[in-house]
């Protein structure tokens, strides 16, 4: 019997679900894609007007647990940080590009945009940011897909958008990409461009076949992000920000969090060992949480 891989139906959703089928087809699995529509995906509005967290996993979190599918493929940071009874991330393959990027409709950067611009965002991370480094930017909320997004910049709507630089690389567009975004300006979502491999906690032989597609320290790095984002209790509504890497065998983690118009920012940073990534990721939290970081929280809890 083959293997159920169920993840959402859109382009990217199917070309991220493959990428992971093709790593298990290494080791002689047969497998069978299951799309599934999430109320994400049925929706025409902005994340944060149709609930935030989960729009984009719960449909496939239940697939799971009803025995309809084995494993699920997740872009990681639509994952909610609360973990849901009875399943398991079981792998975080190897990350792609983690960063954000900007494309113009006339090839200008984030400097050369002109004065009062118009840039399609429907991300507060994101949004916030841009006006910390560029006041005099018009931010607009955008929804769709990936090419959804560049249809309505092609169309003239905006003047630029901001995307995750890996989904366009995973959907042959890297061409489109007019900036990519230093991260002295723009820090990610936790968990961006990283993948997640849930099962079943209890189905041993899927687990098995899910570990070999684990990438170690990306994992660690995924998940002191995400114990960040829990500890704040930022969900995916806040400005929050959080990048973690390991390299030589240490794991650094920078966390960002600002108020909605990018008056005000708070950041923190610290390093562990990469099998200390929870305690990390707290740790940078408290220090954010102890420079104010609950009140800009609850501040854009409000205000959205």
């Amino acid at each position: 019997m083959p293997l159920r891989i169920g993840a959402r139906a859109s382009a990217l959703a199917r070309w991220q679900a493959e990428w992971v089928a093709a790593l298990l087809r290494k080791q002689g699995v047969k497998f069978e894609f299951v799309p599934i529509s999430t109320s994400g995906d049925q929706r025409d509005e902005i994340i944060g007007s149709i609930g935030g967290q989960g729009v984009f996993t719960k449909e496939i979190q239940r697939a799971l647990l009803d025995d309809r599918i084995d494993l699920a493929v997740h872009s990681m940071k639509d994952l909610p940080t609360t973990a849901v009874d009875g399943l398991t991330l079981a792998a975080v393959p190897e990350r792609g590009p983690s960063g954000d990027v900007l494309v113009s409709a006339d090839g200008a950067t984030l400097d050369e945009l002109p004065t009062a611009a118009r840039v399609g965002t429907g991300s507060p991370r994101r949004r916030a940011q841009l006006l910390r480094h560029r006041r005099d930017l018009t931010m607009m909320d955008i929804r769709g897909n990936v090419e959804t997004r560049l249809r309505k910049l092609r169309d003239g709507q905006f003047d630029a958008v901001v995307l995750a630089e890996a989904g366009l690389q995973r959907l042959g567009l890297a061409e489109r990409i007019t900036q990519r975004l230093p991260s002295a300006i723009m820090l990610p979502s936790p968990g961006q461009g990283a993948l997640a491999v849930e099962a079943r906690a209890d189905d041993a032989s899927t687990l098995r076949l899910a570990a070999a597609l684990d990438h170690v320290g990306d994992h660690a790095a995924v998940l002191a992000e995400r114990t960040l984002l829990l500890e704040l209790k930022g969900g995916c509504l806040a400005p929050v920000a959080a990048l973690g890497r390991v390299e030589e065998e240490r794991l650094t983690l920078v966390g960002r969090v600002l108020d909605l118009r990018g008056e005000r920012m708070i950041e923190a940073a610290g390093q562990s060992s990469p099998d200390a990534a929870e305690a990390l990721g707290a740790r940078v939290a408290a220090e954010l949480l102890r420079s104010g970081a609950g009140e800009l929280i609850r501040s854009a809890r409000e205000t959205e």
